[in-house]
């Protein structure tokens, strides 16, 4: 017998890697504190949001002149976009866990969520000019519609009506479930890790991390899909 020559397909994991794995022994009542338990996260990630800012701007003259971003503030960007995840994974934007979130920028394999980017070893000079504003315009309009609420004006006294954020509402469906059933439903689950993942992809990109158009597509799932172009 001739042995199997078909070329089996290249693994092709996307640069920027989410992970958020579902506690199976969620607590029914704990999602109702842990934005008030968060509150010490808030205050730290304000501060390091400023220096995210600020990181990326000398990132884009550094990119411009030198197709390169700084290894050692690249990771710290990249640290701030993990803590930030694994805050809004216990707290806010998935509640997928009753761990607590450790104090750290580092990868943690033991924590249920955490957070990857590729390092670029160049980047385009061309693209760092527009891709943050003009080529995400897309981008950030999906993002609006899936994590963004919305209003229109209903009348000319100042009056409206509005709707919540469709993420909200997701996590606040899964959440009471959880409450009257003790789970939390599978499948929710995994279009909302799919509506995070998104939104961390463009920020990621509109961050100048990578040059890769963040892809029109709601991988769903704890984890990264096996294959992804």
């Amino acid at each position: 017998m001739e042995p199997d020559t078909t070329a089996q397909p290249e693994v092709n994991p996307h640069p920027i890697r989410v992970r958020g794995d579902l506690d199976p022994a969620l607590s029914r009542w704990q999602w109702i504190v842990k934005w008030i338990l968060a509150i010490p996260h808030y205050i730290v990630l304000f501060f390091l949001s400023i220096a995210y800012f600020v990181v990326t701007v000398i990132a884009f003259f550094a990119i411009l002149f030198t197709e390169r971003y700084p290894r050692g503030l690249f990771d710290f960007n990249v640290g701030v976009m993990r803590w930030s995840w694994r805050v809004r994974f216990y707290a806010l934007s998935a509640l997928g866990t009753d761990r607590y979130p450790p104090f750290s920028l580092r990868p943690d394999d033991n924590y249920p969520a955490d957070l990857e980017v590729d390092y670029p070893e160049r980047l385009s000079r061309g693209l760092v000019l527009i891709k943050w504003w003009l080529l995400a315009i897309p981008q950030y309009l999906i993002v609006a519609a899936l994590t963004g609420g919305g209003q229109y004006w209903g009348d000319g006294d100042g009056g409206g009506m509005g709707w919540p954020p469709l993420l909200a509402v997701l996590v606040l469906i899964a959440v009471i479930g959880l409450l009257f059933t003790g789970r939390y439903p599978a499948g929710l689950y995994a279009f909302v890790m799919g509506v995070n993942r998104w939104s961390i992809r463009v920020r990621a990109y509109a961050s100048l991390m990578r040059d890769e158009y963040p892809p029109f597509r709601l991988d769903q799932g704890p984890r990264e899909p096996e294959s992804a172009s």
